[in-house]
């Protein structure tokens, strides 16, 4: 009997292609439970304890991961109905989000005190940044096309590679499964905001589709005081298709784009300052169950990453990036308690710009391997990872950890891992500024953490502390601004995330707490906070449902020598949805209830990005079934 089995079912709840489990008496028989929803699993249990598949490349319950991992689920995500990636992150544990302003302005994920190139950003397992810059182009993924996030806190280098420092953030998108439908839904509000979207997905005979389009188009907020409003739109696609071939292979395409244009703060000397940017992503996917015992899983991908800048309607400048990556996995099943991963990577970057880079592509091949072992209450995870740049030369990066459990609700996990991040091109190359003798920056992370779990709720706990070499800074040497590997960063934290499901009331919490500072100054790190909370209630009254989030930030500092300070603040959002009819569902957010000005980034001339004040949003669905 073989030991793996192709799930499609599974891989509808996590938004993959296809997944792998465990069959039998092995440690995953209560993932493969939990993925086919089988009638003795509570639907609350799934949501509290859901399937992850990001952590270990491998699919596992929340609970079962040794490292920490949040989920925002489907539901959650309709809830709260989010405009822009920073409304579903903002304070999740462990994560921090800076923006210049709302509606499709520069955004960066600081998690755990990392800074906005160490957070990894996948795309139904596909990387995606500008090789230019480094930063993932979070401000142009529109929620609308998104169905799931997977947020890994720790370091990640030795199965991911490069910029998982401070974690992973994976987006998942519709996958088609169950019976064949669609849906329609329009949306208005706060700032002439329209949202226009509709989608089809089902399953029939072994073949999955999922397809939707949509359009959002907003004229924006004021990003600075007495300023004008600045606007934005976004239009976005995505196809996937897959079939499976009896029991023992499947193969999958996917195809996704947005487009549009988003608008500056012009500069004293113009008028108007835009881009027109572009993110693309298609993967090819395959999986084949070579042997009872051996799964093995290939992806090949193109992601781009597309601006073409503008000032007063004249073309300034122009960074493209292309990146193409193969990605193989084989999976081993060596009993019923050890599994290994072994596989190798190959991705290459390049670009096209109207600046003259000295390099203009680089490709970095690499080789990793994992092994997953249990021995009672006892689980252990070892993970290493080689990798060979062309630019920088080679990486070795490895983690351990292990978990124990003290009785059936409470585990304790023990890791150590080291990251790291590649220098960017600009930092390598850019003329004038770049230092192609950069090294890469280097991490290593320590840390416990205990969680409990129980039919109705959970908590997690993590105390970590991340060690940070070779930080990659500015300096002013010889008349002239260049990176340097100058700095030193030690990074110590804590994060504590509860979940309870209680009749109709939903409740959950994220507390981080952080002390970045810069080994040699002794002060915080660039435009970080010390502590944030996030609260989220929900409550069902039949075909009705009320809810809102709060979230508490501490203050933080624009630059490195601690001057420049930004005020902490607090946030209130309220929602409400109502079923009116069957397959008919209407819902209307209030974002900022209480008109709160707020920056987290302050620009070079010195004043604030300021963020969207009170955002009203209505919108009406209809699923067709």
């Amino acid at each position: 009997m073989s030991r793996f089995k192709l799930t499609p079912v599974a891989a509808a709840v996590i938004g993959l292609c296809a997944t792998a489990s465990h069959a039998g008496e092995s440690p995953t028989d209560p993932i493969l439970l939990a993925q086919l929803s089988l009638p003795d699993v509570e639907p609350h249990e799934n949501r509290l304890d859901p399937v992850v598949v990001t952590p270990s490349m491998t699919t596992q319950t929340a609970r079962a991961s040794l490292t920490p991992v949040a989920v925002i689920d489907e539901q959650t995500l309709r809830e709260q109905q989010p405009l822009e990636m920073a409304d579903i992150l903002r304070a999740q544990p462990g994560l921090d989000i800076i923006g210049n302003g709302a509606f499709g302005k520069n955004t960066s994920v600081y998690m755990r005190g990392t800074g906005g190139s160490s957070t990894l950003l996948l795309l139904d397992g596909v990387r995606i940044r500008p090789a230019t810059g480094g930063t993932p182009s979070w401000q142009f993924l529109p929620p609308s096309m998104i169905d799931r996030v997977e947020v890994v806190r720790g370091p990640r280098g030795s199965l991911y590679g490069s910029d998982a420092v401070g974690g992973v953030v994976q987006v998942f998108t519709p996958d088609g499964h169950g019976e064949p439908g669609a849906w329609l839904e329009l949306g208005g509000g706060s700032f002439n905001t329209r949202s226009i979207g509709g989608g089809a997905a089902g399953e029939k005979d072994g073949t999955r589709y999922s397809m939707a389009v949509n359009r959002f188009d907003t004229d924006g907020t004021r990003l600075r005081q007495h300023g004008d409003d600045r606007g934005y739109d976004n239009t976005s696609g995505i196809v996937k298709l897959s079939h499976r071939f009896g029991e023992r292979a499947e193969i999958g395409v996917m195809g996704f784009r947005a487009e549009g244009n988003t608008e500056f703060e012009p500069g004293t000397a113009a008028n108007r300052e835009d881009t027109d940017y572009l993110i693309q992503v298609g993967a090819l996917r395959g999986e084949l169950l070579v042997s009872d015992d051996w799964l093995m899983q290939l992806q090949v991908s193109e992601a781009r990453d597309e601006n073409e800048n503008f000032t007063d309607g004249d073309l300034t400048s122009t960074f493209n990036t292309k990146t193409r990556a193969v990605n193989l996995k084989n999976h081993f099943a060596v009993n019923d308690y050890v599994e290994l991963i072994v596989g190798g990577e190959y991705l290459r970057d390049d670009i096209e710009s109207t600046t003259q880079y000295s390099l203009d592509n680089r490709e970095n091949k690499a080789a990793f391997a994992q092994l997953m072992t249990t021995f009672g209450d006892l689980d252990a995870q070892a993970s290493v990872r080689y990798d060979d740049n062309e630019a920088f030369g080679h990486k070795s990066t490895g983690g351990v950890a292990l978990g124990y459990a003290l009785n059936p609700h409470h585990r304790v996990r023990v890791s150590y891992g080291t990251a790291f991040r590649a220098p960017t091109f600009n930092e390598l190359y850019y003329p004038g500024f770049g230092n192609p003798d950069l090294s890469p920056e280097k991490s290593e992370n320590k840390e416990v953490g205990i969680r409990g779990q129980y039919g109705r709720g959970f908590w997690d706990l993590s105390v970590f502390q991340n060690d940070v070499e070779d930080l990659i800074a500015s300096e002013l040497r010889d008349g002239k601004y260049l990176p340097y590997n100058v700095n030193e960063a030690r990074i110590r934290g804590a994060e504590l995330q509860t979940g309870l499901d209680l009749d109709q009331w939903r409740l959950a919490m994220a507390i981080t707490v952080l002390d970045p500072k810069d080994e040699e100054t002794d002060e915080l790190l660039q435009r970080r906070n010390r502590k944030s909370v996030r609260f989220d209630v929900d409550r069902d009254f039949g075909s009705v449902s009320l809810g809102g989030s709060a979230v508490f930030q501490d203050h933080r500092y624009n630059d490195a020598a601690a001057t420049q300070r930004l005020p902490g603040y607090g946030l209130l959002d309220l929602r409400a949805s109502w079923r009116f009819a069957p397959d008919w569902t209407t819902r209307v957010s209030v974002k900022n209830v209480f008109d709160k000005e707020y920056a987290t980034a302050q620009n070079y001339s010195g004043w604030n990005y300021l963020n969207a004040g009170r955002t009203v949003f209505v919108s009406v669905r209809y699923d067709i079934r």
